[in-house]
């Protein structure tokens, strides 16, 4: 097996799981293609070690869009060689396990969350049952299965009996030592990720009133115009500061000079739930202590290297005690930043590597 197409819905400019996921195969001889889509907005794309393509789709979001996606994939899927297909989530997985039937070559599924279990999905029962329906279409057909977390692949383990190896989307270790903040600098809070419902931004927006150090936030996402009117509503201007979608060099930039990482989600769904997000190792990388929630995956995590605080809720007083009592307890700070140069030597894309190679070369 030597020709590999991954597939997502993103514009592949800011996706770094799959950007390392692509160089890796190949790197160690495969020839990879991934297709994602393009916007009118999207920045052109960087050079790579493998194949990018992006379909560019009439509609930008909903079912119009999904569907029209995924005719246009299932379309570019048919008329390319490939020995195997991977489906990124299920919003890119029927093209594949269609045009991969139809081919009669290897199909993979690459689950980063529970799809019908996100915030977006859950209150609106029947869009949560069709992505049911797809998902139980998906996981019963397809052998080859992978993802981001113990607590993802149990679920499935449970639900459908089905084996899910676990490949944690955690960044590459740099041989440079930890940039730092310089002396004298102002001191910041940093959120790195999607500005959408059930990440606990507007709670830790409200939060920053009582906070004494500033905010800054990087991304975009539904809630980005009403996450600004919070701020404004507040007057927390002077403390809040939106950067927009960054690029990955500069975001790993502005994540060493950060003061305390941020990843904050509510529990709406077992894919927050279960979920191990790549910001929480990006902060790690850095030698950031992080603030993040007491849920299975980060609180395993912390019992063997502890390098965050946990919260289990989102109210002010919780969130304004252990930011404080994090930045104004010395001792602890620099413990916890310490175990993070540790733990970076444990969690890292040059041992998760080695479990992605051999998953690929058990399908030769």
């Amino acid at each position: 097996m030597q020709r590999i197409i991954f597939t997502v819905v993103n514009d592949l400019t800011y996706d770094q799981r799959m950007h390392r996921i692509c160089t890796s195969l190949s790197e160690a001889g495969y020839h990879v293609t991934l297709v994602g889509r393009k916007l009118r907005e999207s920045a052109p794309l960087g050079a790579a070690a493998y194949r990018q393509h992006r379909l560019r789709p009439f509609f930008r979001n909903g079912k119009m869009f999904y569907t029209e996606f995924n005719i246009r994939l299932f379309c570019y899927l048919l008329f390319k060689k490939f020995d195997a297909v991977c489906g990124i989530d299920l919003d890119t997985i029927l093209p594949c396990i269609i045009a991969g039937k139809m081919k009669g070559t290897k199909v993979i599924y690459d689950a980063h969350e529970l799809f019908p279990e996100v915030p977006e999905v859950i209150n609106r029962p029947f869009t949560q049952h069709v992505w049911r329906r797809v998902e139980q279409f998906a996981v019963k057909r397809i052998r080859n299965c992978y993802t981001v977390s113990e607590g993802l692949a149990a679920y499935f383990s449970s639900k459908y009996g089905s084996h899910f190896e676990v490949i944690r989307n955690v960044p590459l270790l740099a041989k440079e030592s930890t940039a730092t903040a310089a002396a004298g600098d102002t001191k910041f809070i940093f959120y790195q990720g999607a500005l959408n419902e059930g990440r606990g931004l507007e709670q830790l927006i409200t939060a920053m009133e009582f906070i004494p150090l500033q905010l800054k936030i990087a991304g975009d996402g539904d809630l980005s115009e009403q996450l600004r009117e919070l701020v404004n509503d507040k007057r927390l201007q002077d403390k809040v500061q939106f950067l927009g979608k960054v690029q990955p060099g500069d975001l790993r930039n502005i994540t060493h000079k950060s003061f305390i990482g941020v990843n904050l989600l509510e529990n709406k769904g077992l894919s927050y739930y279960y979920s191990l997000a790549n910001k929480f190792f990006d902060y790690v990388h850095a030698g950031i202590p992080v603030i993040t929630m007491n849920f299975p995956e980060y609180r395993n995590l912390n019992a063997q290297h502890e390098v965050a605080v946990l919260v289990n809720d989102l109210d002010t007083a919780t969130l304004v005690s252990a930011i404080t009592g994090l930045a104004e307890n010395k001792d602890a700070y620099f413990r916890l930043r310490q175990n993070c140069l540790t733990a970076r030597n444990a969690w890292n894309w040059q041992k998760e590597v080695q479990k992605l190679l051999a998953f690929y070369q058990s399908l030769s």
